[in-house]
């Protein structure tokens, strides 16, 4: 049965884009679906010196490298900023004949990115540990796994899906909780989402949806989240701390892992689409994801 966003009434309320894998996100007003999630989403990552992966589970800091948009005209950059105002600006796609080809490993997955030396030695100056970074071409992004996914599902150097969901209502009852405790509340830059949505009749309402339409571009819902202790790194200090996997744990955990939001996947003929603020939520079909589908004990 199809629901109308009349009924619903929910729309997006934030959208984030994530340049460089677990570094800062950059919240902003419009976004572009491309073939591997939204424009530039996760197309640079960060690792060590043999290729594989670095993210804030391994360091922290990250969280304290912080991206915003540079300059604009041909050739247009990212300004990375750094801990004591050092700051390194780099462009947002790197021409393979401007890299140097390396290979690099995310989870199970092997494949051939470019380095950008310039910006690997910066990161060698700001950070605790030598770091490498490198940048994956449209034409060399990761085939989604297709136990979750149809042939053809791309995506860049995310874990696993090229878009999350979170709905205000689902952080709103975790804050809820997180008072009940005397712990204070929390952003919703802690859970890395890209679209942020509210006007949800309650919370985790997202776990329900298997077809949507945002705006004008139309998404499948993959799995639920099981999360990780990134979410316990302060996005402003860059400090660990035990919350919120330890409230969520009281009341979102399941099959051995903590959920929270919702993978998503786009339908490849709307790429080329953009997605906005104040954008309305179509869900057309309801029944989850399938996996890490929540038992109705297990729904506030």
């Amino acid at each position: 049965m199809t629901t109308t966003s009349g009924d619903l009434g929910v729309r997006v309320t934030d959208l984030f884009v994530y340049p460089v894998k677990s570094c800062a996100g950059i919240r902003v007003e419009a976004a572009r679906v491309t073939a591997g999630g939204f424009e530039d989403d996760r197309r640079w990552m960060l690792t060590d010196e043999e290729g594989r992966f670095v993210t804030q589970r391994d360091l922290p800091e990250l969280s304290g490298l912080r991206l915003s948009l540079g300059d604009d005209g041909a050739t247009p950059t990212y300004r990375m900023e750094g801990p004591r105002g050092r700051s390194f600006e780099f462009p947002r796609r790197l021409a393979p004949e401007a890299g140097r080809e390396l290979p690099v490993t995310v989870w199970s997955d092997r494949l051939v990115a470019y380095e950008l030396p310039e910006l690997s030695a910066w990161l060698r100056g700001t950070l605790t540990r030598p770091l490498r970074a490198v940048f994956l071409p449209e034409a060399r992004l990761r085939q989604v796994n297709p136990k979750r996914a149809r042939l053809g599902d791309r995506v860049g150097f995310a874990d696993a899906y090229p878009f999350l969901l979170l709905s205000r209502e689902s952080l709103r009852e975790l804050n809820r909780r997180l008072s009940e405790r005397g712990e204070p509340a929390l952003d919703v830059r802690r859970f890395r989402p890209n679209l942020v949505v509210a006007g949800c009749a309650s919370a985790h309402e997202e776990d329900t949806w298997s077809s949507l339409t945002i705006g004008s571009v139309a998404f499948r819902a993959a799995k639920l989240c099981d999360r990780c202790s990134i979410t316990t790194v302060d996005p402003d200090s860059g400090r660990r701390g035990k919350e919120p996997l330890r409230t969520l744990a009281e009341y979102r955990r399941w099959d051995g892992k903590v959920w929270f939001a919702v993978n998503l996947l786009h339908e490849p003929q709307h790429v080329g689409n953009a997605i906005a603020l104040g954008d309305e939520v179509r869900v057309h079909a309801r029944g989850g994801p399938g996996q890490g589908t929540p038992p109705v004990e297990a729904i506030p």
